[in-house]
């Protein structure tokens, strides 16, 4: 059973309790990502989550790490466009310890300048290392080709010449302004004791105030027919294709899921079956439906041999056709919706799982959904329904990014 209360300052808990569990996940969900940065602040939410780390009013970076390796679970944080998140995983005995480390990551950090220019050389390694990954080069492409300079179209992690220029000051800033207890989730899944974890967070994060007003974060309009090349010396050529797709939350995400399941998300799918089974043309080529505050996404990924690239295009063309004409069948669509919801059963098994689920749709959304209402939301798309998807997204001209040797012959 889902258990909701919420701190006179605002600071929301979701908590779920699985008492034949010995391990409990919590994370401190913080509504601020890439999409609430202006053009000047860009990567600032993510450069944050690193130096969180590197010290606090109470413990030195040392003691954080030795701290997180005694508790012998998990103690991490990621940066997203709508939220970030500071989570352990731990034994149910040492969640007090694990509260107590989360709420002096989150509260206290010093962010002190010898420590970001440490931690400055490591976030440009992190850019220099995505910068040498083609299909995540090919990825940030089509966001920006999706996008252009609006919040949606900018890095998580920023861009260099950012990186570069940012001080301490810069980054207090920030989180001065946006780290917020009404803009934050604590969210739990696993075995604790209701009364224990009432009194942990109201002892550490009880007296948090921050009443900074901050605008809310706005519908995104997703381009089409927008490209992004890179010339990149590369033995496989990077193909991507962007769709429009719904926001995160949107009762329709369910049906575009399904399609995507059917058209490239699965070993039998329309997608694999041709392109690398029939052809033999790409190791890898799959869908990638995205749900974001605001906006969402529909990509479809081919990573190809250059001389191959105008061909598979074409198959990915041909075939997105036929579902448009056609729609699915019954087959196809009885096995997508059997996968869907095996997979969201199996998640049921990981609490760390349950635990994103429910710490980040109380953030973004302001409700919970039970077991029951979120496979009676499976149950209820219809054929029709994915059609009508297929027809009303597919159909738009998509935005195309490529990198690899010769793309410009592709244009």
């Amino acid at each position: 059973m889902t258990e909701l209360w919420t701190l006179p300052n605002g600071l929301r808990v979701v908590a779920e309790k699985l008492p034949w569990l010995r391990s409990v996940s919590v994370g401190v969900w913080l509504h601020v990502g890439s999409l609430v940065e202006k053009p000047e602040e860009n990567g600032l939410s993510h450069f944050i989550e690193h130096m969180v780390f590197k010290g606090t009013e109470h413990r030195t970076t040392r003691q954080i790490a030795e701290e997180t390796d005694a508790l012998g679970g998990q103690v991490n944080a990621f940066t997203a466009r709508d939220c970030t998140c500071f989570y352990a995983k731990v034994i149910d005995e040492e969640l007090p310890e694990a509260v107590s480390l989360l709420s002096d990551l989150v509260l206290h950090a010093r962010i002190a300048p010898d420590e970001l220019e440490r931690e400055r050389g490591v976030v440009l390694e992190e850019i220099a290392m995505d910068e040498d990954d083609p299909e995540d080069l090919c990825g940030e492409l089509l966001t920006r080709a999706q996008f252009g300079d609006t919040p949606a179209g900018q890095p998580i992690i920023g861009t260099e010449e950012l990186i570069r220029a940012y001080t301490s000051e810069d980054l207090r800033r920030f989180r001065d302004t946006h780290y917020a207890p009404s803009r934050t989730v604590i969210a739990l899944s696993g075995n604790y004791d209701r009364a224990q974890v009432e009194a942990l967070i109201a002892e550490y994060f009880g007296a948090w105030e921050n009443d900074t007003p901050q605008p809310p974060i706005g519908t995104q309009t997703v381009l089409s027919g927008e490209r992004c090349l890179r010339e990149k010396d590369t033995e496989q050529m990077h193909l991507m294709l962007g769709y429009p797709g719904y926001a995160y939350g949107d009762d329709r995400v369910t049906a575009l899921t399904i399609l995507g399941t059917v058209f490239g998300g699965a070993m039998s799918s329309r997608l694999f079956q041709r392109i690398r089974e029939e052809l033999g043309m790409a190791y890898s080529v799959y869908t990638f439906p995205g749900a974001q505050e605001g906006f969402g996404t529909f990509g479809i990924y081919a990573g190809v041999n250059p001389k191959n690239a105008r061909r598979v295009l074409e198959e990915i063309h041909r075939e997105r056709e036929k579902l448009v004409a056609d729609g699915l069948t019954e087959k196809e669509f009885r096995e997508a919706k059997r996968q869907l919801r095996t997979s969201f059963l199996m998640s049921l098994e990981s609490q760390g799982a349950r635990m994103n689920a429910l710490g980040r749709r109380l953030l973004i959304l302001n409700r919970t959904r039970t077991e029951e209402e979120i496979l009676a939301s499976i149950e209820d798309v219809t054929q029709q329904d994915v059609l009508d998807t297929a027809r009303t997204l597919l159909t738009v001209e998509p935005c195309f990014a490529a990198v690899g040797r010769g793309v410009e012959e592709l244009a």
